[in-house]
């Protein structure tokens, strides 16, 4: 029979849907991005367009594929438990994902639909462990999961339940057998990551100082994380091992001390911003992303501003920008002061075309310079990759995928570098 996995979302989900695929694997399935017998959908509902997309996707491939057995699992579910669609088979939710390929085999069985749901998640990690992941070059493993911090706009503490760690040797061994399967370059991931190891008496620090030890590891890159976390003993690991790359994504949310607060994040501007310069002093050419949500409860137009000034400030090299959604469940739900939708477009506008000039800024500094760069795929005669600080590279001729090589950057056009291999004189 034949698998193929749909995956809404972060990065979590993605590395959830592949251990699942993988597990098919393993049993014979066949994996395929076409037309199936079952179709697993990982949902999500970080915001109510996410909602939204995940519907339209489920009731596609129900319309579509009448006789298929149909999972639909993840956080849109969590976020609406009384979700139902005759035309699917299974629904969990973001618990006994690990679990699927036993349930998808019962019901082969008994043709009898289930629907899983807990009132609770359990403190446990739910174990998943991949040694290949399929057409990637770069290596995702979810060390962490769930999240209590709360931000009053935010659903995803109510869908992934409380903080709980992947146990530090079961990591180790994870990049490990990666590595050993060719992976030069390895993403750490969760929902909460640096505050990895919370639950299990340990720290993410002492975690990353485990894995910089691998050999053949080349490149550690971490997926999220939070400015919180970024304490002593981190900048101190970030400082002696240039294996840990030179990019950091960091959400900001939003650059008005008024709206951090309304945010109930747990930071102000002048913390993020001291932040930022220690770890510049340690990486100077460091790639800082970030995210920010415009238009929430309250946001007027000079606290708007506020966030313009803030983020060029720190000139970050790309702003992920999301206008404000209302999520049922949330404290922001039950806020005055709602912004218009087209106040929140012109404000969005705005901020991607500032997050545009502050990238194309950020490459240009890139211009002649020798980068490294991983090539992860060939297309149309040209070789397509990314650097250690994620920088998107393109580069005449072919290159064998899953090498790192050194590349003389030429130009820079519609946010991409373009170089040649670099050759010693």
């Amino acid at each position: 029979m034949k698998v193929r996995g749909i995956t809404l979302g972060c990065k979590v989900n993605a590395y959830e849907t592949e251990f699942i695929l993988s597990e098919f694997k393993k049993k014979g399935y066949t994996i395929t991005n076409n037309e199936s017998d079952i179709y697993i959908i990982n949902t999500c509902s970080v915001t109510n367009t996410s909602d939204s997309k995940s519907r339209k996707v489920i009731n596609r491939i129900v319309r579509e594929n009448p006789e298929a057995i149909i999972v639909v699992m993840g956080c849109m579910i969590e976020a609406h438990k009384d979700y139902e669609n005759a035309g699917v088979s299974l629904i969990i939710g973001n618990k006994d994902k690990s679990k699927i390929l036993t349930l998808v085999e019962e019901y082969i069985k008994n043709k009898e639909k289930k629907k899983i749901l807990y009132q609770d998640f359990d403190a446990s990690f739910e174990d998943m462990f991949l040694e290949n992941l399929e057409n990637h070059t770069r290596a995702f493993v979810k060390i962490q999961d769930g999240c209590e911090n709360f931000c009053s706009y935010c659903i995803i503490p109510y869908t992934r339940g409380r903080q709980r760690s992947k146990k530090k040797e079961l990591v180790i061994e994870e990049v490990k057998k990666l590595v050993a399967n060719g992976y030069k370059e390895v993403v750490l991931t969760g929902i909460h990551t640096g505050h990895y190891g919370s639950d299990i008496d340990t720290t993410f620090p002492s975690l990353l100082e485990e894995l910089v030890k691998i050999k053949g590891l080349e490149r550690l890159r971490i997926s999220s994380i939070e400015i919180t976390e970024l304490n002593d003993d981190f900048l101190e690991v970030l400082k002696k091992y240039p294996i840990i790359v030179s990019h950091m994504h960091i959400p900001l949310q939003a650059g008005s001390n008024t709206i951090l607060k309304l945010m109930n994040r747990k930071y102000l501007t002048d913390y993020f911003e001291n932040k930022i310069k220690v770890i510049r002093s340690i990486r100077p050419d460091i790639s800082i992303t970030t995210d920010i949500i415009v238009g929430f409860p309250y946001e007027t137009e000079e606290l708007f501003q506020e966030t313009l000034d803030f983020a060029s400030k720190i000139k970050f090299a790309k702003i992920h920008v999301f206008p404000f959604s209302v999520r049922a469940g949330t404290k922001a739900e039950e806020m005055s002061h709602q912004v218009p939708d087209d106040v929140k477009k012109e404000r969005v506008n705005r901020l991607i075309a500032l997050s545009n000039k502050l990238e194309t800024e950020y490459l240009n500094k890139f211009l002649n310079q020798k980068v490294e760069v991983l090539i992860e795929e060939n297309k149309d005669g040209v070789s397509i990759g990314h650097t250690g600080n994620y920088l998107k590279v393109l580069i005449d001729g072919t290159v064998k995928p899953n090498q790192i090589v050194e590349v003389l950057i030429k130009e820079c056009y519609n946010n991409t570098l373009k170089g040649t291999i670099y050759e010693e004189k």
